[in-house]
């Protein structure tokens, strides 16, 4: 069996889960309350700097130089996305406000798993831990881009993860991970699916605390 079908198998239970939450069909039909996007927007600005360090380290562990090149490439994309996209759609939202620079607990949790598996795992480990956000937001693009949200400004999100600039970046990253599984131990195999079912789960809660407008509780 191919890595990405292994992978996919064991997340496919939390990925039917993310497309039926009320995040994501808020968005699709466009009933999403603002104030949970906005959450959205903030939190995810948080996680797409330690992303950036994540993929940051996928380069230096990477196999060849291209795979270097493109993970590195790929890390200025995602510092690129803070400042340009989530720019605009916080200015759409009302401009910046008090609180939002606290990273909370959602956001902290995640992104501590994702550095510590980059730094402290193999180069397989920190790609499995990494591939939920590219494969998972490339999915639920194409699925809500069919929906056609009728807010622009959802509508915008939407394409910019149905866009076939970043489903081909995705199948890019799904090819080296098919080409990494086939040199893999099945104890290695074993860690980065768990460190894949991980992330994707992070993914459905990350979505549901922006939901649930999260907060520290003390």
């Amino acid at each position: 069996m191919k890595l990405t079908d292994e992978l996919w198998a064991a997340a496919e239970p939390t990925y039917r889960r993310i497309l039926d939450h009320p995040f994501l069909l808020g968005l699709a039909d466009g009933t999403l309350p603002r104030a949970a996007f906005r959450h959205f927007v903030v939190q995810d600005s948080h996680y797409l700097r330690d992303y950036a360090r994540a993929l940051a380290v996928c380069a230096a562990k990477a196999p060849g130089e291209d795979d270097v090149l493109a993970f590195a490439n790929d890390a200025v994309g995602a510092i690129a996305a803070e400042q340009d996209m989530h720019g605009e759609f916080t200015a759409a939202l009302g401009g910046p406000a008090d609180g939002d620079d606290t990273v909370l607990p959602t956001t902290r949790a995640y992104t501590s798993y994702l550095l510590a598996t980059a730094y402290g795992g193999s180069f397989a480990e920190a790609l499995g831990a990494v591939l939920p956000c590219y494969w998972i937001y490339a999915r639920v693009g194409e699925e809500l881009a069919r929906r056609s949200s009728p807010d622009p400004l959802y509508a915008k999100w939407i394409a910019a993860y149905g866009d076939e600039g970043f489903q081909s970046v995705v199948r890019r990253v799904l090819e080296l991970t098919d080409r990494v599984g086939d040199e893999l131990s099945a104890a290695e195999r074993r860690r980065v699916v768990e460190h894949f079912t991980t992330t994707s789960r992070y993914e459905w809660m990350f979505w549901d605390a922006a939901w649930r407008g999260e907060r520290w509780p003390v």
